[in-house]
């Protein structure tokens, strides 16, 4: 499907600035990522999208189930392609990069607690936040 079929699919036009924004997402080394890191990435590609343009397209995007938003540490909406498969978030306190995961027996444990509580989970997202312990960590900044 192309991103003209997919834009269509979820009743969205398929404008210049919605098919870049897309692209992005698609074609990104990142795939978490701010309006802003959208914005920046749109800015060194050379194109005239304004940041009002980008929060705009996310949220339409978010809407129509094509992203996925969360809130990190940083406060700010952090967007990621919805691919259709629930996954958790493992956030680096020292360098903000995050990692996902899936793990069965935690779900299974959530759904537990909760029924037990008295309640039926519709959604849910975690997110866990760490310091990495990697000593040759990449994405670690350097210090001076």
């Amino acid at each position: 499907m192309t991103n003209i079929d997919e834009l269509k699919s979820t009743g969205l036009k398929a404008t210049l600035p919605r098919l870049k924004i897309l692209d992005v997402f698609q074609k990104g080394a990142q795939r978490h990522m701010t309006a802003e890191d959208v914005f920046r990435v749109l800015l060194e590609e050379r194109s005239d999208i304004g940041l009002a343009t980008v929060y705009r397209v996310l949220t339409q995007f978010e809407q129509a189930g094509i992203l996925s938003r969360s809130h990190f540490e940083s406060g700010k909406a952090v967007y990621e392609l919805n691919e259709g498969q629930h996954h958790d978030h493992l956030v680096c306190l020292d360098c903000g990069r995050v990692e996902e995961f899936y793990d069965a027996e935690i779900e299974k444990r959530q759904h537990a607690v909760a029924a037990a509580k008295g309640f039926e989970i519709a959604d849910h997202a975690l997110s866990l936040y760490a310091h990495c312990t990697k000593a040759d960590c990449p994405h670690r900044p350097r210090r001076p």
